[in-house]
């Protein structure tokens, strides 16, 4: 698992029409590639991506932002997409993106991980 960079860009649209395939809704995806390297990469980044590689392929990816609770008076980290694609399903890929997701919000002091 890594963060992504801007070159990912491409494979990060592609798996995010992916995942509008399979909750068919493909017609749904109106995000460009400029969009992302504007919110992703932009000098105001908005969101972070993990990229998830099987065999030096892009297979799967969490994109999440950062949140902030008033109880706790902390940020947090809410996961808006888990994608991986069906072919590289079974290998663990869903689950290390969710533990170095975990262990990205431990190490900046986060109060916790979202996902509905």
């Amino acid at each position: 698992m890594r963060l992504a960079t801007p070159e990912d860009v491409p494979d990060i649209l592609r798996l995010i029409r992916d995942l509008a395939e399979y909750e068919k809704e493909p017609d749904a995806v109106a995000t460009t590639e400029d969009d992302l390297r504007r919110w992703l990469f932009g000098e105001d980044p908005v969101a972070g991506v993990l990229i998830g590689e099987a065999d030096g392929a892009v297979v799967a990816m969490a994109l999440w932002f950062r949140t902030f609770s008033t109880w706790t008076g902390t940020p947090g980290i809410y996961l808006e997409d888990l994608f991986v694609e069906p072919e590289a399903r079974g290998r663990g890929l869903g689950r290390t993106l969710l533990s170095t997701l975990a262990r990205i919000a431990v190490e900046r002091g986060y109060a916790r991980v979202e996902w509905a």
